[in-house]
């Protein structure tokens, strides 16, 4: 079955809170996530539970949240088609898990956690792959693994999302959650599962990946950002 979903406004990406944006936040000139058109969802998932006595409909829910994951899902990704796999997935996973689900923080950061998880889970699983084909062909061309063959640049800067593209599933993760969603650290490092202290070496790792691919937009960043 395949319902609507809402439909997406456009998203002002928030510059980092604290030191120099051109210097912090490299991404700072990323644009608005296109929007998508439907959301397919197994009528299995109809009866929600787990969120107390005055449980939304699934369509609420979607309702509620859509934006917000599907934002996240097409950060990481880079591209529409998928984002929109990345974001029913992520549904998926959400009404089959709500039946057990116990609230220890923001339910908005539970789905952060899906999302990201499923995303690396898919990035881990799209590499296993990809060593196994080189394997097998040692004559396949060094470009088919290149950022700009994996993901189309859709409504995204051309450099920017090739800057993006060309960092690892985990950096790119940390950067996305911080420099665009505007996580803090302790959520970040809740999110991915990991230590505070990696979380702060991946942004920091991230964001000088970025600087050093967009060193030649450098001046227009600065001037993007006041």
């Amino acid at each position: 079955m395949r319902i609507p979903v809402p439909a997406q406004p456009s998203v002002r990406v928030a510059p980092y809170r604290g030191a120099p944006r051109h210097r912090r936040n490299p991404v700072s000139a990323l644009t608005a996530a296109p929007p998508a058109a439907t959301l397919a969802i197994p009528p299995d998932t109809a009866r929600l539970g787990g969120l107390g006595a005055a449980t939304p409909s699934r369509d609420e829910i979607v309702g509620r949240h859509w934006n917000q994951v599907y934002r996240l899902s097409w950060r990481l990704t880079g591209n529409r088609q998928d984002a929109e796999d990345l974001t029913q997935e992520t549904f998926v996973r959400v009404f089959r898990s709500l039946d057990s689900y116990r609230p220890t923080g923001r339910f908005e950061g539970w789905l952060h956690r899906i999302t990201t998880n499923l995303f690396l889970d898919g990035a881990r699983r799209r590499q296993r792959i990809r060593m196994e084909v080189l394997a097998e062909d040692s004559e396949i061309a060094d470009t088919s693994l290149a950022p700009e063959h994996r993901f189309a640049s859709e409504s995204l800067d051309t450099d920017i999302q090739a800057a993006l593209a060309a960092l690892s599933p985990k950096l790119r993760a940390a950067v996305v959650l911080c420099d665009i969603e505007g996580l803090p650290y302790e959520e970040i490092a809740k999110t991915l599962g990991v230590k505070l202290g990696t979380v702060q070496s991946r942004i920091h790792r991230g964001r000088s990946e970025l600087r050093t691919a967009l060193a030649h937009r450098r001046g227009e960043i600065v001037r993007d950002n006041g």
